[in-house]
């Protein structure tokens, strides 16, 4: 195939679909947690960088905006409710944490794969550790299933392109 055909198909890619990934909870730098890799969302994937305003003196046309301080969202994450025998690992994490204010950072890898299978990028979560965890409401009168609601904060997040 020619180059101009190879850019060509490069530049029309479909774009990705939303449903197709991962969530790997990297132990020790290294091994991805086995247990807990399914969730139905995850949100909070951004960053911001603060602006700074500058005036200089005599200059009354405009102020100078500079960069300043980046901010991070919550990385929040959901999937039903587990009851297992055998015990969610970030179950534990969350219980230690709110529990006995025992906080383990550790890396999280999100995975975005094509209809394959095969990872095409994703993003690399630093040192994060829990901030929040809730559960949906229990209602009697509702067939609907319940929900734990995991937040992570986090020091900065890496985006990954393969």
């Amino acid at each position: 195939m020619s180059d101009i055909l190879k850019a060509i198909n490069f530049a029309d890619r479909e774009p990705t679909l939303s449903h197709r990934f991962g969530v790997f909870f990297l132990t020790g730098g290294i091994m991805p947690n086995p247990i807990d890799l399914r969730f139905q969302r995850v949100s909070g994937i951004s960053t911001e960088v603060h602006l700074e305003t500058i005036n200089e003196g005599g200059e009354n046309l405009h102020s100078h905006r500079v960069p300043g301080r980046m901010s991070y969202n919550n990385l929040v994450l959901e999937r039903g409710f587990i009851a297992s025998e055998i015990p969610s690992p970030l179950n534990l994490e969350f219980n230690a944490a709110f529990s006995f204010y025992k906080f383990y950072p550790s890396d999280v890898l999100i995975t975005m794969f094509n209809e394959s299978g095969v990872p095409i990028g994703g993003w690399l979560f630093k040192k994060a550790y829990p901030a929040k965890w809730s559960v949906s409401d229990l209602d009697a009168q509702s067939n609907s299933v319940a929900v734990d609601t995991m937040e992570l904060a986090y020091t900065r997040f890496q985006i990954l392109r393969l």
